[in-house]
């Protein structure tokens, strides 16, 4: 009689270990659930990203440059590569396209709305 309990009690013990485990890899398989949404996400607008950037090069390269203005362009390109703002513009451009540019979160896609700490380093 008493082997029975005893029995009882282990077959209880690894219900609730396996109940417990059960419990572990329900929450692993709701973070890579979301993982995967943000990432589904992510994707889909950087996909967009390089859809307009390929349709702008398409339209850059179907008209035809005369020399003079692709130098000029070039010039024009090194003059703003020397301008002091333009690593702020960009990042404040990643930033209003969805992404982080903290050094928290940097390049994840922002889903919930504004970061503070992005914001913060804007405004400096």
């Amino acid at each position: 009689m008493k082997d029975i309990f005893v029995q009882l009690n282990e077959l209880e013990a690894r219900a609730g270990a396996m109940h417990h485990d059960l419990g572990l890899l329900k929450q692993q398989v709701v973070a890579l659930l979301e993982e995967n949404q943000r990432l589904t996400q992510e994707n889909e607008q950087l996909r967009a990203i390089l859809k307009l950037e390929h349709e702008q090069q398409e339209q850059q390269s179907a008209q035809s440059l005369s020399a003079e203005h692709v130098h000029d362009e070039a010039q024009q390109h090194d003059e703003r590569a020397n301008e002091i703002g333009e690593g702020h513009d960009n990042l404040a451009k990643l930033y209003y396209e969805g992404f982080h540019i903290c050094n928290v979160y940097y390049g994840h896609l922002r889903t919930e709305g504004d970061c503070l700490f992005c914001l913060s380093f804007l405004n400096k």
